[in-house]
């Protein structure tokens, strides 16, 4: 097999499995009420200060009413606190709960194993490779219209 060939094999079967992966990774029992693209909400949101809605529908590439409907359900099941602005009562802001956070530091251990998997025999140089590649990727993804 060429380089074409097993890149394409192996693209095509990241992609094909990425979702069913982690969402086996990610929902587990203590968050089985929530969804793979709940989790990314919740990821988006962040542990730091509240972020506007804006903010977070940018930041996940969706509109402003898709994101109104993630965060609704997220707010009912008491992973999300939605606030509206003090100065400008137009602006709301989204924040996670102790539940949220739980979520959230679940998200982040699942990424932080898959890329210790990832890169755990790779030279420095080879990580800089792989690095540089799947930002080439993402280029790639991001000109596609």
């Amino acid at each position: 097999m060429d380089i074409f060939e097993s890149l394409n094999s192996v693209l095509v079967d990241l992609f094909n499995d990425i979702l069913n992966i982690e969402e086996r990774a990610l929902i587990t029992e203590e968050f089985k009420d929530i969804s793979v693209t709940d989790m990314h909400i919740i990821e988006a949101i962040g542990i730091e200060e509240p972020r506007t809605m804006s903010t977070i529908s940018k930041s996940l590439g969706v509109t402003m009413g898709t994101l109104t409907v993630g965060i609704n359900g997220l707010v009912k099941k008491g992973y999300v606190i939605r606030k509206r602005g003090e100065k400008d009562r137009r602006i709301v802001y989204a924040s996670l709960t102790d539940k949220g956070i739980a979520a959230y530091r679940h998200h982040e251990n699942f990424h932080k194993d898959m890329i210790g998997h990832i890169t755990k025999d790779l030279t420095k140089e080879e990580a800089e490779v792989l690095t540089k590649t799947f930002i080439r990727l993402e280029d790639f993804f991001h000109q596609i219209p």
